[in-house]
């Protein structure tokens, strides 16, 4: 008897339920045809269609406030699931040689390879973990003051051995308790901002779910930004904004913040800040693991062999030139009223 499909998808969000529902149609016609001498084969291509122009017409809509959403999706890969799929090998370094190893910093050699190009990197991720015990030893993502001494660690080991860094941006934010500011967070964040900026190696960043606020930006100092197709990337979050301009989170609120932050990869690119939005499957990431990560690996591939090429200095100047053109400022505007 043939295995069953497993289905990655839970309806969570109402914008989605209507596609969950035709694959949900779709899967039990092909395990019926599967147990029977029935050729349902015709009718399973009709509904795939369907639901294929569902999850067009939906995804190339989405609100900036439901991309938001997607980029939470209980469902989407995370860094880990990336190792996986995305590199040959990774083997794991640990610790920052000070306090401790933040599980929510993932560190390590690796070898990713497309198109008969190889290149070894060092990796370095941030992981929210999946299951209630993986989300609590990896503190649901938000890393302490350990764990960018540790992505620093690696860093200026790999510019000591010449390899590329590429880093995976996934978390709400540095975490923000009494502990972690004891340790020096931000003057953890800081450093890393400073020292990435001169890497004489070059580094690729990819925002593949939440960049949230300085915890995105301490590992994020890169020669290219790239930023999947519904991952966000923003001073703070949509709930952190409509807290503090309207002291309240209601759904009109959020899809209001989340759309005056221009937080998506779309608005990012546009303001010069992203170089690249990395297109996810049709649907959302959550939906093929496989087909995203090699669209991912395909990509970092591409980047990683273009910035090999460039000379040293010429790096580092483009790079501080990159830097520098962030920001847009408009002379003699004034600013819209906020609504209370």
């Amino acid at each position: 008897m043939a295995k069953k499909k497993r289905s990655v998808l839970d309806g969570k969000y109402d914008f989605d339920q209507p596609i969950t529902r035709l694959e949900t149609k779709l899967q039990e016609l092909e395990d019926y045809q599967l147990t029977t001498e029935l050729d349902l084969s015709n009718l399973i291509e009709g509904v795939r269609k369907e639901c294929d122009v569902l999850k067009r017409e939906t995804y190339e809509n989405l609100t900036p406030w439901q991309r938001v959403l997607v980029a939470r999706h209980p469902s989407r890969p995370l860094s880990l699931d990336y190792v996986e799929l995305v590199l040959d090998e990774f083997l794991e370094l640990h610790g920052d040689r000070v306090f401790a190893d933040d599980r929510a910093v993932v560190t390590g050699f690796g070898q990713i390879s497309s198109d008969g190009k190889s290149f070894k990197i060092m990796f370095i991720a941030q992981q929210k973990g999946r299951t209630l015990n993986e989300k609590m030893a990896c503190n649901f993502g938000c890393a302490h003051p350990e764990g960018y001494r540790k992505a620093m660690l690696r860093m200026r080991l790999a510019e000591k051995i010449g390899l590329p860094v590429v880093t995976f941006i996934d978390t709400p934010g540095a975490y923000p308790g009494i502990a972690s500011e004891e340790r020096g967070v931000a003057f953890a964040i800081a450093q890393n901002l400073r020292e990435m900026s001169s890497l004489k190696v070059p580094v690729v960043s990819v925002v593949i779910g939440e960049g949230g606020s300085r915890g995105a930006l301490g590992i994020g100092v890169a020669d290219r930004l790239l930023m999947l197709e519904n991952a966000y990337y923003s001073v703070i979050s949509p709930e952190g904004c409509a807290a503090i301009l309207w002291k309240e989170g209601g759904k009109e609120r959020l899809e209001k913040a989340a759309e005056i932050l221009k937080l998506t990869s779309k608005d990012l690119t546009e303001l010069g800040i992203v170089d690249e939005i990395v297109l996810e499957p049709l649907g959302g990431a959550h939906r093929n693991h496989d087909e995203m990560a090699k669209t991912l690996r395909e990509t970092l591939v591409r980047h990683i062999s273009e910035l090999q090429k460039i000379p040293t200095e010429e790096l580092l100047q483009t790079r501080y030139a990159k830097l520098k053109a962030i920001g847009r400022y408009a002379e003699g505007h004034v600013a819209p009223e906020v609504e209370s």
